[in-house]
């Protein structure tokens, strides 16, 4: 197969500090000197992709710029031997959308390394339903596994109606645990109870909650999505012997705690990367989707767009008024 060009989203600077997104035809010359050459058939949009598009420079320093931090499609070349044509493969994390052309372009060149062979029992679009959102809720929820059971109590899911969160309360609710639906987005609370949330709690409810070094034991374990000043006061309420993960920093980069919640009441915290992990890791996490984790009830939170439409979906989801998940599925 003889590629010449192809399209993509970019992040055009048009003065100063001023962004565009743009669809343009590029030649396949102006992607990256890589191993693998791929064309994508799926992506997702995640909000580091929003701030991508919006020049934010702890993403990208180099304009124009090609977003996506997720990508699902074809081998259509490699020099490695771990790939060949035809190969269905997964790339997600790594600088893949950050100083390197992402899958928000119909084609994009990696290393080998990045690359995961599609597991057998799902489609594309369903990994990229799940894309990093869900394998950072995967890899919170297997840290939390090992030290909370089902029957310990309640696991409180923060940011509920965002993209790992959402993908979170299906998990844990597949897996048998009570899952807390916490959200500042309330008049969805459907949704969140057909994701399987054992019970919705509205944000402002912890975030009025006094500042003392301990509260009531509340929660046999958290997933945080959000951090700052909710997680940190969800934290001083987790039961003695439990556990939390922590992935984003949407509300804030701070955690302000004592050693309290640690000495007295013994709780573990995990932080969870789901760019620069091995790559064995994801696939474990892959591998686990495909079988024993798989997800049937995902529907309702997953909105299918094109790349036309995808400038208003990144506008959305960076002002925050984004729900569940969004697909980008290219055209082929």
């Amino acid at each position: 197969m003889t590629v010449s060009s192809f399209r993509a989203l970019r992040a055009v600077e048009r003065s100063k500090g001023y962004f565009v997104n743009e669809i343009h035809t590029l030649p396949i010359e102006s992607l990256p000197e890589q191993e693998v050459l791929v064309q994508v058939h799926y992506s997702s949009l995640n909000y580091k992709d929003a701030l991508a598009a919006h020049g934010h420079r702890g993403i990208t320093k180099n304009f124009p710029h090609t977003p996506g931090i997720d990508a699902a499609g074809v081998v259509v070349e490699s020099k490695t031997p771990e790939f060949s044509s035809g190969d269905e493969v997964i790339v997600t994390g790594y600088d893949l959308g950050m100083s390197t052309p992402g899958g928000f372009g119909e084609y994009i060149k990696v290393p080998g390394a990045w690359c995961v062979k599609k597991p057998p029992n799902h489609d594309l679009r369903y990994f990229m339903v799940l894309g990093t959102a869900g394998l950072t809720a995967g890899l919170s929820i297997d840290r939390l596994q090992a030290e909370v059971r089902p029957i310990d109590g309640e696991i409180l899911v923060t940011g509920a109606s965002g993209g790992v969160g959402s993908i979170a309360l299906a998990l844990l609710s597949k897996l048998g645990y009570h899952a807390v639906a916490l959200t500042s987005k309330v008049d969805h609370s459907d949704i969140l109870a057909k994701l399987g949330a054992f019970r919705i709690v509205d944000r402002t409810l912890i975030e009025g909650v006094p500042d003392r070094p301990l509260d009531k034991e509340i929660w046999a374990g958290i997933v945080d999505t959000v951090g700052g000043p909710v997680f940190s006061k969800a934290l001083k309420s987790i039961q003695h012997g439990g556990a939390a993960t922590t992935c984003g920093m949407v509300s804030g980069t701070e955690l302000e705690t004592s050693i309290f919640p640690f000495i007295l009441r013994g709780i573990v915290l995990f932080g969870i990367d789901s760019v620069e992990i091995k790559r064995v890791r994801k696939r474990q996490i892959w591998e686990k989707f495909d079988d024993e984790w798989s997800l049937a009830n995902l529907d309702s939170i997953i909105q299918e767009i094109s790349l036309e439409e995808l400038p208003s979906a990144i506008e959305k989801m960076y002002c925050g008024k984004m729900l569940g998940r969004v697909v980008l599925k290219h055209r082929r």
